[in-house]
C-alpha cells in the first residue's frame, strides 16, 4: 500500500452511545489528515457519525447506498459524493475499489458480512489492502476468539491470522496505516493473546 488517501469504514447503522464518540473521532482524524472516508452512505448509527464528523471537519466523504436502503438507512445527501446502486454486491464492490484500507468499527450482521468478505478476498490474494479491526472496549473479542478457534481447529492457516490488524481504538488507525504503507501490517491476530 502506498500512502493512505481513502479509508473505507464498515460499521453499524445503529449505534451504542459509547461507540459514537469513537466514530466521530475517526471522521475528524481522517479529515485532518486529508483522508477521504468511504462508507455505506447512511445518515444513521455509527455510519452517520463518522461521515458527519468528517464533513464538519472539512473532509471528503464518499458514500454508496443501495436504492432499497435509501429510506431505511436514511441516505446522507449532504456529503461530498453519494452513489446510489442497485444491490449490496454493487455497494461493496464500489467501496472496495475506492478504498486504500478498511477500518471496522462495532456493528451488526451487515458489518460482519462486509468484514468477512473483504478479509476473504485478502486471504485469496485478490488484494493486499490493510484491514483494521477496532476493538473498542473489547467489542470484537468474541469475533477474534472465533477466528483463533477456526485456526486452532485447522480451518485457517496461521498466516491467515495476519489478514486482520486488531487495534484498541481509532487513535491507532493512521499510525497503523502508515506502518502498513512502509512495511506491511503491524500487530495482527497471530500476535495477540
Amino acid at each position: 500500500m502506498t500512502s493512505l488517501t481513502s479509508l473505507c469504514v464498515f460499521c453499524g447503522s445503529r449505534a451504542h452511545e459509547a461507540h459514537q464518540e469513537s466514530a466521530r473521532r475517526l471522521g475528524r482524524l481522517a479529515a485532518e489528515r486529508g483522508v477521504e472516508i468511504v462508507f455505506g452512505g447512511g445518515r444513521v448509527g455509527l455510519m452517520g457519525a463518522v461521515a458527519e464528523a468528517a464533513m464538519a471537519a472539512g473532509g471528503r466523504v464518499f458514500g454508496v447506498i443501495p436504492e432499497f436502503l435509501k429510506r431505511r438507512e436514511v441516505e446522507f445527501g449532504e456529503i461530498t459524493e453519494l452513489v446510489v446502486v442497485d444491490s449490496m454486491h454493487s455497494r461493496k464492490r464500489i467501496m472496495f475499489d475506492r478504498a486504500d484500507a478498511f477500518c471496522v468499527l462495532p456493528g451488526g450482521l451487515g458489518t460482519l458480512d462486509e468484514t468477512i468478505e473483504i478479509v476473504t478476498w485478502r486471504q485469496l490474494g485478490l488484494h493486499d489492502k490493510p484491514v483494521f479491526l477496532i476493538n473498542i472496549d473489547g467489542f470484537w473479542d468474541p469475533f477474534v476468539a472465533l477466528i483463533r478457534h477456526q485456526a486452532d481447529a485447522g480451518y485457517l492457516h496461521a498466516e491467515h491470522l495476519a489478514q486482520i490488524t486488531v487495534l484498541d481504538n481509532v487513535d491507532e488507525v493512521f499510525a497503523a496505516a502508515d506502518a502498513a504503507a512502509a512495511s506491511g501490517p503491524g500487530s495482527d491476530l497471530s500476535e495477540r493473546a
